[in-house]
């Protein structure tokens, strides 16, 4: 079959209907750079990096042939007692370099909605190992996003996402995503029962939604007088996204365990984990005879593994993460010309993640910008961008003039 020849119903697609036949989808074939085709020659921007996540733009040779050299040698093998290869442990290293626990460790696995549920798993494990089985409550935020498995789901703070399931994750509290008064109020009333917070230090698939002055410090605060750990969801804005390796990094708060994925890879290959943080790793390993019972049959995939090493030598060899703060200082200016004409109600972001409200449904307008060459997400009455961090500055007056002419056709 061709590439271009979608003519079969069996895939069923996430986060759409499923009366939708295959034939409406846009049926992307090929990409290189920041370019996106279709089967019908059509090309694209790719302001999203495809889905949040690559960094290094498509096509990228150096990942490709590192994957391709892997597969030549170990394509395969599971990391479980008593195995382990030597790709996993190198990217395992290389991704702890760079991150706020450079002594800590790192748990692998394939997706950011694994990494998730591994951090809440881990999260409970530690205070049960202490003694305290009292510790069961997960503290959610508005508007957060933490994958969809049933523990990312139950601790998720965008509500249609979680309805329809049935009976989800129990001791889930949710406090607002901008009210740290609020949160010192659920802890002082549930704090020496609560196990974590789980945050994202920019909430992506929630509208792209920085932290207020105060807040991260405040939850860090929080959680060390109550004795509760801290999660940063960095799934979205790790990896140069926000001008630094990791938000966390950006906003001077050191979380207890911080979950990856997308960025790690720039989605060459699937590949997830959480960084657990070196004071809590002494714990793990000061009973030798306790055991993690956790893991995934892909925890350690050494091909996913190659691409996560060639991806990270790619980012800080081409300057990557400082890239972002460019990307960031263009968005601004280009939304701000946007904000003076009165073409948008307002916008926010950091780095190269930004949004910008528009005033009403945006899909119309994210589909708009489709129709135009520019591949953007829509979020309630905003409209998304997330490019990869290779974006040049002509693309990025590209999307504004689009931006422009949409929003004044309406």
């Amino acid at each position: 079959m061709d590439q271009g020849d979608a003519v079969t119903d069996a895939l069923l697609h996430g986060f759409s209907l499923p009366s939708k036949a295959e034939a409406d989808f846009i049926n992307i074939v090929s990409a290189k750079d920041c370019t996106l085709v279709d089967d019908q020659g059509k090309q694209y921007i790719d302001a999203m990096a495809s889905l949040w996540l690559c960094q290094i733009g498509h096509g990228n040779a150096k990942v490709i042939n590192a994957i391709k050299d892997q597969l030549d040698h170990l394509q395969t093998y599971n990391t479980f007692d008593p195995f382990t290869n030597p790709t996993a442990a190198e990217a395992a290293e290389a991704i702890r370099r760079v991150s706020p626990h450079p002594n800590g460790r790192v748990f692998l696995g394939c997706s950011g909605s694994e990494a998730v549920d591994t951090a809440l798993k881990l999260s409970r494990m530690f205070h049960q190992r202490r003694g305290d089985a009292d510790r069961q409550i997960i503290v959610r935020r508005t508007a957060g996003y933490h994958g969809v498995n049933v523990g990312g789901t139950s601790v998720q703070g965008i509500e249609p996402n979680r309805v329809g399931w049935g009976d989800l994750l129990p001791h889930v509290i949710e406090i607002p995503n901008d009210d740290i008064e609020e949160a010192a109020s659920l802890f002082a009333q549930h704090g020496s029962r609560i196990a974590a917070v789980i945050c994202e230090p920019v909430q992506g698939a929630g509208g792209v939604i920085t932290p207020p002055d105060g807040y991260l410090p405040g939850l860090r605060r929080l959680c060390d007088q109550h004795g509760s750990l801290l999660i940063f969801d960095e799934v979205i804005c790790g990896f140069g996204r926000t001008g630094q390796w990791f938000a966390s990094q950006t906003f001077d708060v050191t979380p207890d365990m911080l979950t990856f994925a997308k960025g790690v890879t720039s989605g060459y290959l699937p590949l997830s984990g959480v960084i657990v943080s070196e004071e809590l790793n002494e714990e793990m390993i000061s009973d030798e005879s306790a055991k993690l019972m956790h893991g995934y049959t892909y925890s350690g995939h050494p091909t996913a593994a190659a691409a996560a090493i060639a991806n990270l030598e790619v980012i800080e060899s081409e300057g990557l993460v400082a890239e972002a703060q460019r990307i960031g200082r263009q968005m601004e200016a280009g939304f701000n010309a946007l904000l003076g004409d009165d073409i948008i109600k307002s916008f926010r972001g950091i780095g190269a993640i930004w949004a910008c409200e528009i005033g009403e449904d945006a899909i119309p307008a994210r589909d708009a910008m489709i129709a135009g060459g520019i591949v953007c997400r829509g979020i309630g009455q905003a409209l998304a961008f997330c490019p990869p961090l290779i974006i040049t500055d002509d693309e990025i007056g590209t999307i504004f003039d689009t931006l422009s002419d949409v929003l004044k056709q309406g």
